[in-house]
């Protein structure tokens, strides 16, 4: 992971101090929060970790930032996927590692709605673009594998997951896989082998966990 333990640890805590600062002040969606600089003055940490932070809570629709005007809170209320995400992980310490957990546990689903059913046609065109391409990275593949998948909730929320993966993961090269890793289990799934499917899914299994 990019993040060590020590790392997470304030990460977690700046996104309790700005949690527990929007709840102080009575903030509601539209209002202005402080900049990464105030926010860093005010814990007395860096501003690489207050930027971080901020981040996270830009991918999770939470809060936006305006050039030129500043950070605002959004009106997520409708949102109820994002809402309880968001709340999760600023109250969960070992959030991250089931976030991952979770992650995994969507798409070995998918896989399994493909092996139950009928899509073969969608895997010999995954299997192509294979042949056709020297780079894919592991989350194309896997949106791939969602979308045959043919389910909207499950792809709904794996993509709201796998927003906050990547940020999480970011600089820990889980997106780079030798591409026949992706065509043994693409292989797997033509000929609907379980046993193969999830072998070949494991040596693309995001295992790294934040402690």
């Amino acid at each position: 992971m990019s993040l060590t333990a020590a790392q997470s640890k304030v990460y977690i805590e700046i996104l309790r101090h700005i949690k527990a600062y929007i709840s102080e002040k009575q903030l509601s969606y539209g209002d202005k929060i402080p900049s990464e600089r105030e926010f860093a003055e005010k814990l007395k940490v860096g501003r690489s970790s207050v930027r971080e932070a901020l981040r996270a809570l830009e991918l999770l629709g939470m809060i936006e930032t305006r050039r030129g005007e500043g950070t605002f809170l959004k009106d997520f209320r409708e949102h109820n996927l994002i809402e309880i995400l968001g709340t999760f992980i600023l109250e969960d310490s070992k959030a991250i590692d089931d976030i991952f957990e979770m992650n995994t546990i969507l798409e070995q689903s998918a896989l399994n709605l493909i092996l139950n059913t009928s899509h073969e046609e969608a895997l010999k065109q995954l299997a192509r673009k294979l042949e056709e391409n020297s780079m894919i990275t592991r989350y194309e593949f896997m949106n791939n594998i969602v979308l045959i998948a043919n389910n909207h909730l499950l792809s709904r929320i794996w993509r709201v997951l796998n927003e906050y993966v990547h940020f999480v993961a970011k600089g820990n090269k889980v997106d780079t896989y030798p591409k026949e890793y992706f065509e043994n289990l693409v292989n797997a799934l033509l000929i609907k082998n379980p046993e193969k499917t999830m072998k070949a899914y494991q040596m693309l299994a995001l295992e790294e966990n934040v402690e």
